[in-house]
């Protein structure tokens, strides 16, 4: 069975939303992986939400990193598949051997806020760059909206 390399795309999650924030990426080259299998969390400013596998295969390459905001229709992953209803996503630039992923470097002490943390801190008229005491509770210890509500509850009591 042929297989190709197919171009997966970050989702448009309607007219409203432009850009999702990568949370999580539970994948990386050389990983085998089934239809409709967990690949990442992504983030818009009103949710987070699962990303899953389009199809069976194997990650070729992974073109985003946890902390990095893409936008809808960017280049995401790239999966060797020899699923035909994929067809239509076969990459025109893929080379056939997979390159390793990059390492998600982030300096020590650096904070990273989810899109909708940054918007509920700066409704509340807060500078998310000059909040420290925050306390991170969300994926990979990123500031979530959740930690924005209760530091908020916290400065007014």
């Amino acid at each position: 069975m042929e297989t190709f390399i197919i171009d997966v795309p970050v989702p448009s999650m309607g007219a409203t939303v432009s850009e999702l924030s990568v949370i999580l990426i539970k994948v990386q080259a050389g990983d085998r992986v089934t239809k409709g299998q967990r690949l990442a969390d992504l983030e818009s400013d009103k949710s987070t939400f699962e990303f899953e596998s389009p199809c069976e295969g194997v990650i070729h390459a992974v073109h985003g990193k946890a902390g990095q905001t893409l936008k809808s229709g960017d280049l995401f992953l790239q999966i060797e598949t020899s699923d035909e209803s994929q067809r239509h996503l076969k990459s025109q630039t893929a080379v056939k051997t997979p390159a390793p992923a990059a390492a998600a470097a982030k300096p020590a002490g650096a904070v990273v806020w989810t899109p909708r943390a940054t918007k509920l801190a700066q409704e509340a008229g807060l500078d998310p760059a000059t909040i420290t005491d925050i306390e991170a509770t969300g994926p990979g210890n990123r500031v979530s909206g959740d930690d924005v509500q209760r530091y908020i509850a916290n400065r007014k009591s």
